[in-house]
Parts: C-alpha cells; sequence; structure tokens
C-alpha cells in the first residue's frame, strides 16, 4: 500500500540555491519538450513518445551545460510528467498541458528513485545533495520509499513529499448496510449535511479574511512594477493566500478523517463544480427565456463555492477510504436529490434557492431542504447502486537541441 508524507525542510542557502537550479531546469526541460512535441505534430503529424524526448537529452546538455549540475533521472521525470498530462487529456480528464510560469504557484521536482534517497540523523540524502538537508520528521514511516518531490512554496517554504510502500495490502471492503451507511449533501450554508440530521457549519475561510486579502492587495497595486518594494507587497499577499489554504486544509482533513473513520458506506452527489463556479452564465428574462445578444451575468456564487473545497474533500474521503476499507458511493450529476421527495419519490420542479423547508405536494411531508437531499442520497446509492505496420517516410523532426540553436540564431 502506498502511502505519501510531506515534511519541511530547512536548506541552507547553497541548497536553496541548488534546490531552485533543480526547479528552474526541470520547468526549463518540461516547457522545451512541450514545444517540440506540438511542432512535430504541427509540422509533420508525429506524436513524439516520452522515450523520443528523454534520448535526446544528452544533446540538449551538449548545448546547455548548465543542465549537467541536476541530476539525469530528474530531468528524465520531466518529460515523463509531461507524457502524463497528455495522457490525462486525451482520456478527458484536464485540460490541454501548458507551459509552466516560474511566477505562479509551488515550483518542484521529483526524483524517482528512492533507492537514492537516506533520512537519517534529521536530514535527507538524494542526489547532488551529499550534505543533507535538515528534515522535520514529524511522523515516523515504515517501508521503502518509492520516489520524493521537493517542493517550493511562493512564500519560499521548502517542503518534501515521500511516496513509502509499507508492503500492506489494501483491507477488503466492507459489505454494504443500510444501517452502517451515511448520505452526505454539501451546501454552502451548511458545509456538510448528514442523512442523520447532523450539520456542519461552513467555516467561509476566505470570506473571513477577505478585508485584511484586500488590503494587501490594494497597497500592493500602488507598487511600481518590478520594485523591490513591489516583491515585498506580493510576499505578504502569498502569506495570506497561504493562511487560508492551510487553515481550509486543516478543516477538510479532520472532518473527512471523523467521517472515514466512523462509517463503512459514504455516499456522495458527483457535483459539477467546474459547471456550478462558471464565470457567467447566460441572463434570463422573468419568463425563463434567455436575452439576445448574448447578454450575460457573473455568478455571485462562484467565490463562495470554490472556498468550500467540496472537491478537494470528496478526494481526502476517496483516498482515505481506501486504507479503511471504506466503501464510497456517488450517484449521477444531474439526478434530482434536492428536489425529491424521500418518503414517495416526487419531484417538487417549483423549488428554488431560497426555499430551506418545503412540503411534499404528494404526501404532504414537511422536508428540511439538506437532510431530505441527504436521505435521497443515501436511498439512491443504496437501492440503484449498492445492494498492421505501415511504412513512413524519414523526415527530420524537431529536437530539443534543435529548439534551443533556433531561438539562437533567430535573437542573433
Amino acid at each position: 500500500m502506498l502511502r505519501g508524507f510531506t515534511y519541511r525542510l530547512y536548506p541552507n542557502k547553497e541548497q536553496s540555491t541548488l534546490i531552485n537550479k533543480y526547479i528552474g531546469s526541470c520547468r526549463f526541460v518540461y516547457n522545451l519538450a512541450l514545444e517540440t512535441k506540438n511542432n512535430a505534430y504541427a509540422t509533420h503529424r508525429k506524436k513524439l513518445s516520452c522515450f523520443d524526448l528523454m534520448n535526446q537529452l544528452p544533446d540538449l546538455k551538449k548545448e546547455c551545460e548548465w543542465l549537467k549540475e541536476i541530476d539525469s533521472q530528474a530531468l528524465q521525470q520531466s518529460v515523463i510528467n509531461l507524457d502524463k498530462a497528455f495522457t490525462q487529456f486525451f482520456k478527458g480528464y484536464a485540460k490541454f498541458p501548458n507551459f509552466k510560469n516560474k511566477h505562479k504557484g509551488s515550483q518542484s521536482f521529483r526524483n524517482p528513485h528512492g533507492n537514492r534517497v537516506k533520512i537519517e540523523n534529521g536530514k535527507i540524502f538524494q542526489p547532488k545533495f551529499k550534505e543533507g538537508i535538515k528534515i522535520i520528521v514529524d511522523r515516523e514511516f515504515k517501508g521503502e520509499i518509492k520516489n520524493t518531490t521537493i517542493s517550493r512554496t511562493p512564500t519560499n517554504k521548502y517542503f518534501v513529499s515521500v511516496l513509502v510502500d509499507n508492503k500492506k495490502e489494501l483491507p477488503a471492503k466492507a459489505p454494504i448496510k443500510e444501517t452502517t451507511a451515511l448520505g452526505i449533501d454539501l451546501g454552502l450554508k451548511s458545509f456538510l449535511v448528514t442523512s442523520d440530521g447532523l450539520k456542519i457549519d461552513n467555516p467561509k475561510y476566505s470570506k473571513s479574511l477577505s478585508l485584511h486579502l484586500k488590503y494587501l492587495q490594494r497597497q500592493t497595486s500602488k507598487k511600481k512594477k518590478g520594485s523591490q518594494n513591489r516583491k515585498k507587497a506580493n510576499f505578504k499577499v502569498a502569506l495570506q493566500h497561504e493562511k487560508i489554504t492551510n487553515q481550509r486544509k486543516d478543516f477538510l482533513h479532520k472532518l473527512s478523517s471523523k467521517l472515514v473513520s466512523e462509517n463503512q458506506t459514504l455516499c456522495f452527489e458527483d457535483l459539477n463544480i467546474r459547471g456550478m463556479s462558471a464565470t457567467c452564465r447566460p441572463k434570463q428574462d422573468e419568463n425563463g427565456k434567455y436575452l439576445p445578444n448574448g447578454q450575460s451575468t457573473k455568478s455571485g456564487l462562484n467565490k463562495s463555492i470554490l472556498d468550500a473545497g467540496w472537491d478537494m474533500f470528496v478526494e481526502q474521503c476517496k483516498y482515505k477510504a481506501e486504507w479503511n476499507g471504506v466503501n464510497i458511493l456517488q450517484i449521477p450529476t444531474f439526478e434530482p436529490s434536492t428536489k425529491m421527495c424521500n418518503v414517495c419519490g416526487a419531484v417538487n420542479h417549483t423549488l428554488t434557492l431560497s426555499d430551506r423547508e418545503w412540503t411534499c405536494n404528494n404526501c404532504g411531508t414537511l422536508h428540511d431542504r439538506d437532510i431530505n437531499a441527504a436521505i435521497v442520497i443515501k436511498n439512491y446509492c443504496l437501492h440503484k447502486q449498492g445492494c498492421g505496420v505501415h511504412s513512413q517516410k524519414s523526415v527530420e523532426l524537431p529536437e530539443l537541441s534543435g529548439v534551443m540553436k533556433q531561438k539562437v540564431n533567430t535573437i542573433i
């Protein structure tokens, strides 16, 4: 069974410089491989595999000698990551791969060979870091290290994620029973409502700290672009975003661990979060007809939906459920849950978002909007889900090193 452990690193000045070189070099190879792959398909309709690109790395090192300071396995892993990104795109799980930007998001590189990594005496040793980087091991692990990923946050903090194989098999799934199943409805007013009637308030971390964040952003906008004061102001904004992120993750981890440890089956709704948080929606008149000329209005719930972190919460429940033998069931996206009566099955098409309670016109039952939805989700999951070779003319294809030479010639 694979488990991941994340630890804080405290590198010295020389080690920080080398880590930054690793991150920059891996990003450079990734972007160059993406450009080469796109050019090969655009000009010759040829799909370059990750092995085709990795075989060109030695020639690229002759042209860019500074790449020799970096471990070759880390550079090859960047090409493998690009290949995985294309695989996810063609399967429909992700967007088309984009070029990486050194000014946005966290930066990282991966060492794919765990047998070259050791953690001893409060230090982690891996290729090119012979003296070892200081590490804070707050959780001990037992098993074989498969790979490590060192990352740098926008606030210049360093972390290492260690993937460990503890040689244990995943536990068998518990039998699906109505008495041990729990229906869960995710919302904004209450973050989570269960079929048992439990309601967890939505902490709304982004909203609670938004005033100070807006103040910091206004101060940043007043600074001259490229100045040191602008960088200092951006750093304060990054610290505020990091605080919000850490608070959200802490809340979601504690809640997901509690639910997985106390239940044998969790039932969710497969929410279309991307569609719900669309930046613009078609504008309608009083009769519900769409207005002409493409008039649209911005959704007022975008920020609240993204701040809640529904997708992150469900993903945490899924992988923790695998570790504990818990079942995860989901109903389809467009199945009526909120508008359906859990007693007779009638659908109330006139229900609006402001109606927190409603009475079924068929059986006369008074429903709490969210609790009813959680019960419907549970009932749906339990009853409907649980219980030849072609010769080709050889052409000269774009290469990693060739792209760099073309750029140099163009600049000259």
